[in-house]
């Protein structure tokens, strides 16, 4: 059955915070997936309002709890990407303490130094906070997705923190996986969430106002229950989904590799008239020199040949395109059997490398003296870079909280 989201307009009802929840009475994973993080992006939340629905409805086996909340209430009611901050680039360390710290000395959201966006992520994170305080067990899978979409058209992909265990319920999507936008974005949800240690995985579902946005996310939030151990695979079809199916692999979208990586990141500052040329699409191959963009400096043209990705056609956001190329499988194997090996034990005694002083699983190199493919080795053992101090380029490993995933 396929799914027809409400009337598409520029105005939504204010959804409530807990979109609902289902399950919890058995044992097993707690997966919370979020919609609407971005206000213009409200098609993760019609899925999960209809994954909610089918699953009330179908009384099949479920193992552990989902979860559904929605993101940004107000930006979602007003139809655009945010009001006054995007919020999900403000899920940094000192934004939250700073948070905190409000909270305890009783200041009020309506305050004149808070913002909107202040009200909407103090109440998403009380509301992650509540449901991981009630996840009994410490090893118990925790499981975040996110859901988003693009002002672009094109096929849809799945960002994630390259772990073993990310790669895992990434490439069950059947959907191109982007590696390296973790160094790109600061203050991503995903990388807060990924940083405590957390399964977490990002779904961008196609164009804002598509329908099939909608029934690419139900298909995703369907394969990472299967894939969690939720639902029992078997019962997908039941369900509505698609077999851990998503609907990039329909005929007549073009063929795009199962991973990419992040080449460059174009950043709009703030006056510069930024535009993007009409008509490009996600995972368009481009050339070099190729014409992208103008602002107010002139022509912005692409550095290297590779394939555009999430090109910027809207008023609000700072990112206004990345390009990527294509990973090869035989350097995704590499990086699997290497961690297996945990051969990332032995790179504080290189030339250039020692510990992080004060952070666990993270690195301080000396670009100085570490210098030939510096990057890509550290991103095969599973490393990210992080902002450079003082001359130094910081590299941290994502890691996970153990836990055990039973499929049936």
């Amino acid at each position: 059955m396929t799914y027809k989201p409400p009337a598409q307009s520029h105005i939504f009802p204010l959804f409530p915070r807990l979109l609902g929840s289902y399950g919890g009475d058995t044992a097993g994973p707690l997966v919370i997936s979020i919609g609407g993080m971005h206000g213009n992006e409200p098609a993760g939340v019609f899925a999960l309002q209809h994954v909610l629905q089918r699953l009330q409805s179908s009384n099949l086996p479920f193992r552990g709890e989902l979860v559904a909340l929605a993101g940004n209430r107000a930006a979602l009611a007003r139809g655009c990407r945010y009001i006054k901050e995007d919020l999900n680039r403000l899920w940094l360390p000192e934004r939250l303490q700073a948070l905190r710290e409000r909270e305890q000395t009783a200041e009020t959201p309506e305050t004149p130094e808070t913002s909107s966006e202040d009200k909407e992520q103090r109440e998403l994170l009380a509301a992650i906070e509540t449901h991981l305080e009630h996840c009994q067990g410490p090893q118990r899978p925790i499981v975040f997705l996110d859901l988003h979409t693009t002002s672009a058209e094109g096929t849809p992909f799945v960002v994630i923190g390259d772990t073993l265990l990310n790669r895992r319920f990434a490439f069950r999507l059947h959907a191109p996986v982007i590696l390296g936008l973790e160094e790109q974005l600061n203050g991503t949800i995903l990388n807060y969430l990924s940083d405590l240690g957390y399964i977490a995985i990002g779904f961008e579902g196609g164009q804002h106002a598509s329908s099939s946005a909608v029934e690419n996310h139900t298909a995703a939030i369907w394969s990472v229950l299967a894939t969690a151990g939720c639902i029992r695979t078997q019962d997908l079809s039941v369900l509505g989904g698609r077999r851990e199916q998503s609907a990039c692999e329909t005929p007549n979208r073009p063929s795009v590799s199962p991973a990419l990586e992040i080449r460059h990141h174009h950043i709009i500052q703030d006056g510069d008239d930024f535009v993007m040329q009409p008509g490009y699409t996600n995972f368009q191959p481009v050339e070099r020199g190729q014409l992208l963009a103008r602002d107010r400096h002139g022509q912005i043209l692409a550095h290297e040949s590779g394939q555009v990705l999430m090109p910027l056609y809207q008023g609000q956001g700072t990112d206004g395109f990345f390009l990527v190329r294509e990973v090869p499988p035989f350097w995704l194997r590499v990086a699997a059997w290497l961690r297996h090996l945990q051969l990332e034990r032995l790179l504080p005694v290189l030339p250039g490398v020692r510990k992080h002083p004060d952070q666990a699983a993270t690195l301080v190199v000396d670009p100085r003296v570490a210098r030939w493919f510096v990057l890509e080795i550290f991103h095969l053992l599973g490393f990210r870079r992080k902002r450079p101090q003082a001359g130094k380029l910081i590299v941290s490993r994502r890691w996970h909280m153990p836990c055990v995933f039973e499929e049936w």
